[in-house]
Protein backbone atom coordinates (compact mmCIF):
# COMPACT_ATOMS: atom_id res chain seq x y z
CA UNK A 1 0.00 0.00 0.00
CA UNK A 2 1.14 3.53 -0.73
CA UNK A 3 1.51 6.00 2.10
CA UNK A 4 0.99 9.72 2.47
CA UNK A 5 4.78 10.10 2.48
CA UNK A 6 5.11 8.57 -1.00
CA UNK A 7 6.57 5.28 0.26
CA UNK A 8 5.20 1.79 -0.23
CA UNK A 9 4.41 -0.22 2.92
CA UNK A 10 3.96 -3.89 3.77
CA UNK A 11 3.55 -5.55 7.17
CA UNK A 12 6.64 -7.66 6.53
CA UNK A 13 8.92 -4.62 6.75
CA UNK A 14 8.01 -4.26 10.44
CA UNK A 15 8.91 -7.80 11.57
CA UNK A 16 10.83 -6.67 14.64
CA UNK A 17 8.16 -4.20 15.81
CA UNK A 18 4.59 -4.11 16.99
CA UNK A 19 2.29 -2.52 14.40
CA UNK A 20 -0.76 -0.47 15.31
CA UNK A 21 -3.08 -0.32 12.31
CA UNK A 22 -6.01 1.97 12.73
CA UNK A 23 -8.76 2.07 10.14
CA UNK A 24 -10.71 5.30 9.93
CA UNK A 25 -13.57 6.47 7.69
CA UNK A 26 -12.42 9.72 6.06
CA UNK A 27 -9.60 12.25 6.01
CA UNK A 28 -10.12 15.63 7.65
CA UNK A 29 -13.44 14.92 9.35
CA UNK A 30 -13.92 15.73 13.05
CA UNK A 31 -13.62 12.23 14.55
CA UNK A 32 -10.87 11.13 12.20
CA UNK A 33 -8.89 14.30 12.88
CA UNK A 34 -9.23 13.80 16.63
CA UNK A 35 -8.04 10.21 16.34
CA UNK A 36 -5.10 11.06 14.05
CA UNK A 37 -3.97 13.94 16.26
CA UNK A 38 -4.22 11.66 19.30
CA UNK A 39 -1.79 9.24 17.68
CA UNK A 40 0.43 12.13 16.53
CA UNK A 41 0.66 13.48 20.07
CA UNK A 42 1.46 10.09 21.61
CA UNK A 43 4.00 8.85 19.05
CA UNK A 44 6.92 9.22 21.52
CA UNK A 45 5.21 6.83 23.99
CA UNK A 46 4.28 4.44 21.18
CA UNK A 47 7.77 4.32 19.67
CA UNK A 48 9.22 3.84 23.17
CA UNK A 49 7.26 0.57 23.21
CA UNK A 50 8.87 -0.40 19.88
CA UNK A 51 5.66 0.08 17.94
CA UNK A 52 4.70 1.92 14.75
CA UNK A 53 1.36 3.45 13.76
CA UNK A 54 -0.23 3.12 10.33
CA UNK A 55 -3.54 4.81 9.52
CA UNK A 56 -5.66 3.34 6.73
CA UNK A 57 -8.70 4.70 4.91
CA UNK A 58 -10.13 4.50 1.41
CA UNK A 59 -9.01 8.04 0.60
CA UNK A 60 -6.44 8.59 -2.15
CA UNK A 61 -2.85 9.77 -1.92
CA UNK A 62 -3.70 13.44 -2.56
CA UNK A 63 -6.28 13.47 0.23
CA UNK A 64 -3.91 11.66 2.66
CA UNK A 65 -1.03 14.00 1.85
CA UNK A 66 -3.17 17.10 2.41
CA UNK A 67 -4.59 15.72 5.70
CA UNK A 68 -1.17 14.62 6.92
CA UNK A 69 0.44 17.97 6.09
CA UNK A 70 -2.41 20.02 7.57
CA UNK A 71 -2.08 18.31 10.97
CA UNK A 72 1.68 17.54 10.89
CA UNK A 73 1.04 13.82 11.27
CA UNK A 74 4.21 11.94 12.15
CA UNK A 75 3.16 8.52 10.86
CA UNK A 76 2.00 7.34 7.43
CA UNK A 77 -1.58 7.20 6.21
CA UNK A 78 -2.04 4.32 3.78
CA UNK A 79 -4.29 4.34 0.71
CA UNK A 80 -6.78 1.50 0.44
CA UNK A 81 -8.63 2.92 -2.56
CA UNK A 82 -9.68 -0.52 -3.80
CA UNK A 83 -10.92 -1.46 -0.30
CA UNK A 84 -9.04 -4.78 -0.41
CA UNK A 85 -7.30 -4.33 2.94
CA UNK A 86 -10.42 -2.94 4.64
CA UNK A 87 -12.36 -5.97 3.41
CA UNK A 88 -9.60 -8.41 4.44
CA UNK A 89 -9.66 -7.02 8.00
CA UNK A 90 -13.46 -7.06 8.07
CA UNK A 91 -13.83 -3.32 8.66
CA UNK A 92 -15.61 -2.52 5.35
CA UNK A 93 -19.19 -2.89 6.51
CA UNK A 94 -22.73 -1.73 5.90
CA UNK A 95 -23.23 1.20 8.26
CA UNK A 96 -27.00 1.33 7.88
CA UNK A 97 -28.32 4.71 6.75
CA UNK A 98 -24.73 5.83 6.00
CA UNK A 99 -24.20 2.99 3.50
CA UNK A 100 -21.00 1.01 3.15
CA UNK A 101 -17.79 2.30 4.70
CA UNK A 102 -15.01 1.70 7.17
CA UNK A 103 -16.04 1.01 10.73
CA UNK A 104 -13.45 2.69 12.97
CA UNK A 105 -11.30 -0.21 14.22
CA UNK A 106 -7.72 -0.60 15.51
CA UNK A 107 -5.53 -3.72 15.39
CA UNK A 108 -2.39 -4.30 17.43
CA UNK A 109 -0.16 -6.79 15.61
CA UNK A 110 2.86 -8.28 17.37
CA UNK A 111 6.33 -8.68 15.80
CA UNK A 112 5.44 -12.26 14.78
CA UNK A 113 2.49 -10.96 12.75
CA UNK A 114 -0.25 -12.14 15.12
CA UNK A 115 -3.17 -9.90 16.00
CA UNK A 116 -2.94 -9.37 19.76
CA UNK A 117 -5.69 -6.83 20.33
CA UNK A 118 -8.66 -5.46 18.39
CA UNK A 119 -10.45 -2.27 19.34
CA UNK A 120 -13.87 -2.23 17.67
CA UNK A 121 -16.23 0.71 17.20
CA UNK A 122 -13.55 3.03 18.50
CA UNK A 123 -14.36 6.31 20.18
CA UNK A 124 -11.60 8.66 18.95
CA UNK A 125 -11.46 10.57 22.25
CA UNK A 126 -8.51 9.16 24.20
CA UNK A 127 -8.14 6.16 21.91
CA UNK A 128 -4.38 6.55 21.44
CA UNK A 129 -3.90 6.28 25.20
CA UNK A 130 -5.95 3.06 25.23
CA UNK A 131 -3.65 1.68 22.54
CA UNK A 132 -0.53 2.59 24.54
CA UNK A 133 -1.89 0.65 27.51
CA UNK A 134 -2.36 -2.40 25.26
CA UNK A 135 1.24 -2.33 24.02
CA UNK A 136 3.64 -4.62 25.86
Amino acid sequence: MWGSDGNKYTLSQFKSRTVVIYFYPKDDTPGCTMEACGFRDTIPAITKKKAVVLGISNDNYTSHKKFSDKYSLNFPLLCDTDRSVSKAYGVWQNKGIFGWGIVRTTFVIDPAGKIRKVFQQVNPTGHAKQVIKALK
